[in-house]
């Protein structure tokens, strides 16, 4: 190892163009924590958030973008038993993914599911995180159950579409385009909802309503998702495209018995993310490893090339996941 590594800074905030690559010191570890030589790092909308500068990462945490990698364990801090020097693994970021490489908890880091390359391992961290702690952990869903799931064709979306699939419960989501809600519903969607020209409240209201709901999108989307609930069911917010505020009636919240929660996942602590990270591996690294569940891969770019990375991101014209190619 040399002293410095390749990274991909923010120089200021602003536009895809603001990603330009630098040279950095390759960290070394903290306690409980390893050092990863990136192979893969996965491209997501926070990333883009911190660029144009409405994401500030933890005080702790690299100024670097980047929430989740694969690659291999390079060096291991003190404290850390259960992970050695040539490990392959995959993991959650507090930041600093897009570099050669990178630190994080050791508690965070999860085994290359088997028969998974890199590139769809780097996939898994972030989104998995979200869609486990979000969708089972705080909105309990359970099987036969009604879920919506908004953006169906994003990165969380494809994930929650599988995972929702795989514990039996029934899936709805919606998508801009006829081929992104053809693809939700290769992935085990019942019913693919194209928003731009089917209303999803009449959809979800004529099935007897959502029990639970995973949005991002926000905005006028509250209020017709409080619509679309069934009696008790649950709405979790977890990203606001359209925007925080809006006007809501809470009345149905107490005469339906609705509950409205959310979260952010990097904001967490270590503890909590490490507790995600032992649920996924007993519940849902057994689907990765047999192959029942997998990451939608959208395309790859060189980590020089992280500015048009975000650029398509930001089209939302992609359909799963994108990545960068760090290692070599």
């Amino acid at each position: 190892m040399t002293d410095t590594m390749r990274a991909v800074e923010i120089t200021k905030p602003g536009g895809p163009e603001m990603l330009q690559l630098t040279q950095r010191p390759i960290p070394q570890p903290d306690h409980d924590q390893v050092v990863i030589r990136v192979a893969y790092a996965g491209v997501n909308r926070p990333d883009a958030l911190q660029r144009a500068g409405m994401y500030a990462p933890p005080p702790s945490a690299s100024d670097l973008p980047g929430l989740e990698a694969s690659g291999e364990i390079v060096s291991v801090g003190a404290g850390v038993t259960d992970l050695s020097v040539g490990d392959k693994v995959c993991a959650l970021l507090p930041g600093g993914g897009y570099a050669e490489y990178v630190a994080t908890p050791a508690a965070h880091c999860l085994p290359v599911p088997r028969g998974m390359g890199m590139k769809e391992a780097a996939c898994l961290p972030e989104t998995f995180f979200t869609v486990w702690s979000n969708v089972f952990m705080r909105g309990g869903l359970t099987a036969g159950e009604r879920f919506l799931v908004h953006g169906g064709s994003s990165g969380i979306g494809t994930t929650a579409i599988q995972l929702a699939k795989a514990f039996g419960a029934r899936v709805f989501t919606t998508a801009g385009t006829d081929s992104k809600c053809a693809a939700c519903m290769k992935l085990g969607a019942e019913a693919a909802i194209n928003y731009r020209d089917t209303d999803f409240v009449d959809v979800l209201q004529a099935e007897g309503g959502a029990n639970l709901i995973l949005d991002m999108v926000g905005g006028e989307y509250i209020p017709r998702n409080l619509k679309a609930l069934a009696d008790d069911g649950r709405l979790v917010q977890i990203a606001f495209l359209q925007g925080p505020k809006v006007e809501v009636n809470f009345a149905p919240l107490m005469t339906r018995r609705l509950t409205l929660t959310g979260s952010t996942l990097r904001p967490q602590s270590d503890l909590a993310k490490a507790r995600i990270a032992a649920e996924l591996r007993e519940n849902v690294w057994p689907l990765l490893d047999a192959g029942r569940v997998a990451p939608v891969m959208d395309s790859e770019y060189e980590l020089a090339a992280a500015g048009d990375a975000h650029a398509r991101m930001e089209t939302s014209g992609h359909i799963g996941k994108i990545v960068l190619k760090v290692d070599g």
